[in-house]
């Protein structure tokens, strides 16, 4: 005797990735608070802060900042990866918008929202970077995290731009690499660069210069200038999204 087939249960549809849970989510704010402190601290003292010195400033027991960081360079990381974050969230936003801007655009683009402040602890979040990155020339294993950040960058880039130019392997990630060393060097001569206070500019040569300095004390016109002469051999980045 024949039966009727059983009717099939739908394929379940795709989730949307899971937001960080709230333990998550406090880990990470607890990590950047100690970053924060680990920052102002190395800015201002240079290399003679300790962990112990870090965790007192975070309102942290040190034990506490062992669990989360292996040393006092360490700490800083979280810190030094908000504006690559940020960035990256930007790009991310400018290529899911339909007839969106080039991909040479939305780098640039996106990579001027990440350098210029939106509110006051974003500015205070960068000003310390600034410091960081001054005391980074006589400190090797603060260097060493800094070229780490910029290196898990330049790996989180190459998703996001193979989807964006439709590339190769080594056409995404020389377009990759070319646009994190812009977002790395511009930043590295914003900081070594010194205050406008600190400068002489008197005379005809000092007027001459003084847009050249007002862009030079702009971190996100400088990161403009260099993803142009990076990636000008790049044509793919020419594609637009559509």
């Amino acid at each position: 005797m024949s039966t009727a087939p059983r009717p099939t249960a739908p394929a379940p549809a795709s989730l949307p990735p899971a937001a960080p849970s709230l333990t998550e989510r406090r880990k990470a704010e607890t990590q950047l608070e100690i970053a924060r402190a680990a920052a102002a601290l190395f800015a201002e003292r240079g290399s003679a802060v300790t962990a112990d010195d870090i965790a007192r400033a975070a309102g942290v027991a040190p034990r506490t900042f062992y669990r989360y960081f292996r040393t006092k360079e360490d700490a800083v990381a979280p810190l030094l990866a908000v504006g690559v974050r940020q960035w990256l969230a930007h790009l991310r936003r400018l290529a899911a918008a339909a007839d969106g801007p080039s991909v040479r655009e939305a780098l640039e683009r996106a990579a001027r929202q990440a350098l210029t402040p939106s509110d006051e602890r974003a500015a205070e979040a960068l000003r310390w970077t600034r410091g960081l990155l001054r005391v980074m020339r006589d400190d090797p294993a603060l260097r060493s995290v800094w070229h780490r950040v910029h290196h898990d960058s330049e790996e989180a880039l190459i998703p996001v731009l193979t989807g964006l130019t439709g590339g190769g392997p080594p056409e995404v990630r020389l377009a990759a690499a070319a646009a994190n060393t812009a977002m790395r060097v511009a930043v590295e001569t914003w900081a070594a660069d010194d205050a406008p206070e600190e400068r002489t500019a008197g005379g005809a040569a000092g007027q001459a210069d003084e847009q050249t300095d007002a862009q030079a004390d702009d971190p996100a016109e400088l990161v403009v200038r260099a993803m142009r002469a990076l990636t000008a051999g790049l044509p793919g980045l020419d594609r637009r999204r559509t």
